[in-house]
């Protein structure tokens, strides 16, 4: 990708110390991260909690999307991402007899989607990237910080909350995130139930395998060579453990470990926020999906990316009062939910598509599939669901700074809401 086509880095904005909100991530996954850099480049101060004894990811690789790879850019993260960056030429859709079915061109397709692009890396390398970035913003990263407990309506005016941690400790500041997952605790407390995740009935395998030896063998060097994406899709399984395609059970031989988890999503939620403006949620505690979409980081990444836009738009030099404070923030909450409830859900209901589709049984159905897959144009629905002709453009080509000026109000809206402030 040539250095005119990068997308320029937003500048951070700098504040005087009464319009600078003291806002507490819980959680420093993909999410709690990338919240904590987009809300730092809107001039506010950070902290993120982490009930962990060290700041770790656990998994193994990870596709960043074209609309993924815009808000990165935007962070300014290209070159600290580069180095770590797989760059697949192709999506492919093969059978689970290794018979081919279709393809995509990654460069074609984010080639409609200015400065953006398909990048692979280890889940751990784009969490350490995000971390170092978080913390040159300024964030203020604390491990061993489990919270238990939320606490709103605090303050003169009932503008702040604070989070109650495991050994007693509360800590205050005016808007608490909760990103902790999707085993989330600050879901259940905002709700004021217990509200487990939904399973789904499949399990994830993620592997590492040693490029070093695929190197050695003349049918999975290309694998290394030519980087691509493939999709072995099978009965109630894909990239299945199928003697038929020889290159899986050699893959499988040379694995030098193994992670395993059962999948589980989230809907949504009726309100993201509580009412008082000062706690809202954020990522898979709100609407974990199943991986089939390759969206789950992504949905989180955009969720930071709007958060932090709609924080941004605090006035940044003349004084503000509690009072303002507040019907700032409630605003700026009611446009991240209306800009992210819907897109959330569209997400989860496709990645659930997605996990049909992918495991037909061989037969009609698995035909119909594959001959929609070999059609040029493709229909909507397909399983190739980046090249969608409906899904593609909204999924690959969000602009979350567009989205949120379309719901941030105009003309006599825009008067009434600054008056407030």
């Amino acid at each position: 990708m040539s250095a005119r086509h990068v997308i320029p880095p937003k500048t951070k904005i700098h504040r005087n110390e009464d319009t600078k909100l003291k806002v507490i991530v819980v959680g420093a996954g993909l999410g709690g991260l990338g919240a904590a850099i987009a809300i730092l480049l809107a001039g506010h101060d950070v902290q993120v909690l982490e009930s962990a004894s060290e700041i770790a990811e656990v998994g193994a690789g990870i596709q960043i999307l074209p609309n993924s790879s815009r808000i990165l850019q935007t962070w300014g993260m290209y070159s600290m991402l580069e180095p770590y960056a797989t760059k697949p030429k192709k999506v492919n859709m093969l059978g689970w007899k290794g018979n081919h079915i279709s393809s995509l061109d990654t460069h074609a397709s984010a080639s409609k989607y200015p400065g953006s692009f398909y990048w692979d890396f280890h889940r751990a390398n784009l969490h350490r990237c995000l971390y170092d970035r978080a913390v040159e913003l300024g964030a203020v990263v604390r491990v061993n910080s489990r919270v238990t407990n939320v606490l709103t309506g605090l303050g003169d005016y009932g503008e702040k909350a604070a989070v109650v941690l495991d050994d007693g400790r509360e800590m205050q500041g005016d808007l608490v995130v909760g990103a902790d997952g999707i085993n989330s605790k600050l879901r259940e407390v905002m709700l004021g139930r217990e509200d487990p995740p939904t399973p789904t009935g499949d399990l994830a395998y993620r592997l590492l395998l040693s490029t070093k030896e695929m190197m050695k063998d003349p049918e999975l060097r290309s694998f290394v060579e030519d980087p691509q994406v493939n999709y072995w899709l099978g009965p109630d399984a894909h990239a299945a453990n199928s003697d038929e395609d020889i290159r899986i059970p050699k893959l499988l031989s040379m694995c030098e470990s193994v992670s395993k988890w059962k999948l589980q999503i989230r809907l949504g939620m009726d309100s993201w926020s509580h009412p008082s403006g000062s706690f809202t949620m954020l990522g898979d505690a709100v609407h974990a999906t199943l991986p089939y979409l390759a969206s789950g980081a992504g949905m989180s990444l955009e969720d930071a990316a709007v958060l932090g836009e709609v924080l941004s738009r605090l006035p940044s030099t003349q004084a503000i009062s509690s009072l303002q404070i507040i019907a700032f923030k409630k605003h700026a909450l009611e446009v991240y939910e209306k800009c992210r409830a819907p897109r959330t859900r569209m997400v989860v209901e496709r990645g659930n598509l997605q996990q049909y589709l992918y495991h037909l049984h061989d037969g009609t159905e698995q035909e119909e599939r594959d001959r929609k897959l070999k059609m040029v144009p493709t229909p909507p629905g397909e399983a190739l669901a980046w090249r969608d002709p409906d899904l593609s453009p909204r999924l690959l080509g969000y602009d979350f700074v567009k989205d949120v000026e379309k719901a941030w109000p105009s003309g006599e809206g825009r008067s009434e809401l600054m008056a407030k402030i």
